[in-house]
């Protein structure tokens, strides 16, 4: 099912307010379309095969809510904390386009399922179902257009957002969240390069609280061009304003080559589809639905992003990691793994994430590009979907480890890059053959800085001249002579303890 999300916010830009809304749509995961068995396979490269005269709109056809694509719908309300509908029914957006083999969309207009509702701080007017469209294929060369029907009748939701939004940043932070959320709730992918999550923009300019024309923005494949086309709109119609020219309501297109949006059609309103309550399908009651009723609903949702951020601050987790965490399930699970043996201790948890969240990163990274596995979208941390080449068990023997000052920072390093070579291994066993035990025997560290201190006798001179620097200069070439398996701190107390006698 497709998700259309209407996005708004006003930027003061030289006397104009601009009002901007988007319309992000999200195809649900579901194991059929929506009125029909067909399948609903959004990888599917064969054209015209997930079909039947259901979605193929043959006479005499009748169609079936889809009760998952409800259900979902519903789920993400709940999450909203939005008001869920008692009653609702589908109505029939009516509209001639070659790719809408029925001649209308059944849609939600008077009573859709949801109402209301935050997110990201910005408020929600309402969430509605609906079926998506058949994809038209343009090909350039012989100028032919051919209509794959695999996605027609596939299940869409539309979201509505009250005109809040302050800038086009917000706007494309809004977007990304409703994005992560339809994840965390198994709604959808919402994978923009697959067609899975589309964008358009409503932008309009205005002086006062009177709102100006609107235009309708599409084309818009990825969050970044929503954003740069919002403003080079903004830009436009104020240009237009400024000349004593007037702004038409109209659609139009964005130009990613050129960074320009372009006019495409009048826009319409919604006297031009002639909604009426579509007859082939019953109205719904859902608080008498099993399951359907608002505490079900809200019992049955997982932990939610902001719910997550909120418990990784209480831990210490600093911004950025917290964040990491939330938008890549794999790492954020891999990290409640590693944490649960010590849920209350912050010292261990902050020190398990700063190796997670830059060493175990760094790793996996490398991993995915030698694979080819890792692709350059915005998304970077979500898109990090290489699998994590370690055991919670094994890294927190590692963290034990460093906590029992058995190895150094440098060893931990190196003890992850070897584990996730060698998982089969037990990390006692890697670190022993490899020798990244700290050394701590006063013997041997005593006979290694004694070497130090009689090799660099005038840096010597310099600390006990009051050059502290002098001193870490002392450390590492101590640290160095002992591969890096020397305990630093013993090390430093050792040569203190040497340059006072």
């Amino acid at each position: 099912m497709l998700l259309s999300v209407c996005l708004c916010y006003s930027v003061g830009m030289a006397g104009y307010q601009p009002t901007i809304g988007l319309e992000i749509h999200a195809e649900l995961k579901t194991r059929t379309k929506m009125f029909c068995n067909s399948k609903n396979d959004p990888d599917e490269v064969r054209p015209n095969v997930n079909v039947c005269p259901v979605c193929m709109a043959h006479p005499g056809t009748l169609p079936v809510i889809n009760r998952e694509a409800v259900g979902h719908v519903l789920r993400v309300g709940s999450a909203l904390g939005s008001q869920l509908a008692g009653y609702t029914e589908f109505d029939r957006k009516n509209y001639f386009y070659p790719d809408l083999p029925k001649g209308y969309q059944i849609s939600q207009y008077e009573f859709p399922l949801v109402k209301g509702g935050k997110l990201a701080g910005v408020e929600i007017t309402r969430v509605h179902l609906e079926e998506d469209t058949a994809s038209s294929l343009h090909d350039e060369e012989s100028g032919e257009t051919t209509i794959d029907f695999n996605r027609a009748g596939v299940p869409l939701m539309e979201l509505v957002t009250e005109p809040v939004i302050a800038s086009a940043r917000q706007a494309g932070e809004f977007a990304r969240e409703l994005q992560l959320l339809l994840r965390y709730l198994g709604a959808s992918e919402a994978n923009m390069e697959k067609g899975e999550m589309r964008v358009e923009a409503n932008v309009s300019i205005s002086k006062g609280k009177v709102l100006g024309t609107k235009v309708e923005i599409k084309n818009l494949n990825s969050f970044r061009a929503m954003e740069r086309a919002v403003a080079y709109e903004i830009k436009r119609q104020e240009d237009v304003l400024r000349k004593g020219g007037t702004i038409r309501q109209e659609t139009r297109g964005w130009d990613e080559g050129r960074q320009r949006t372009f006019p495409q059609r009048l826009k319409e309103g919604s006297a031009d589809y002639r909604y009426f309550p579509d007859p082939d399908l019953p109205s719904l009651r859902l608080s008498e639905l099993e399951g359907f009723n608002a505490d079900s609903l809200a019992a049955r949702l997982p932990e939610l992003p902001e719910a997550r951020r909120s418990r990784y601050k209480a831990l210490g987790i600093n911004t950025d990691d917290r964040e990491l965490y939330v938008r890549n399930a794999a790492l954020g699970a891999f990290f409640d793994r590693v944490i649960e043996t010590y849920p209350a201790d912050k010292a261990r948890i902050t020190l398990a994430s700063n190796y997670i969240a830059n060493d175990l990163v760094s790793i996996i990274s490398s991993y995915a590009k030698a694979s080819k596995d890792r692709r350059d979208t915005e998304e970077r941390d979500t898109e990090l979907r290489a699998d994590i080449p370690i055991s919670s068990e094994n890294f927190n023997t590692i963290i034990q480890f460093l906590v029992d000052k058995k190895i150094s920072s440098r060893s931990a390093k190196d003890l992850l890059l070897l584990i996730a070579a060698e998982s089969g291994r037990s990390v006692q066993d890697i670190a022993a053959e490899r020798n990244l035990f700290q050394i701590n025997n006063t013997g041997e560290l005593e006979l290694a800085i004694d070497k130090i201190l009689a090799g660099n006798a005038a840096v010597v001179s310099e600390y006990r001249a009051g050059k502290t620097a002098a001193l870490e200069y002392l450390v590492g070439q101590g640290m160095k002579a002992l591969r890096g398996t020397g305990d630093p701190e013993a090390i430093r107390a050792l040569i203190l303890e040497k340059i006072a006698s």
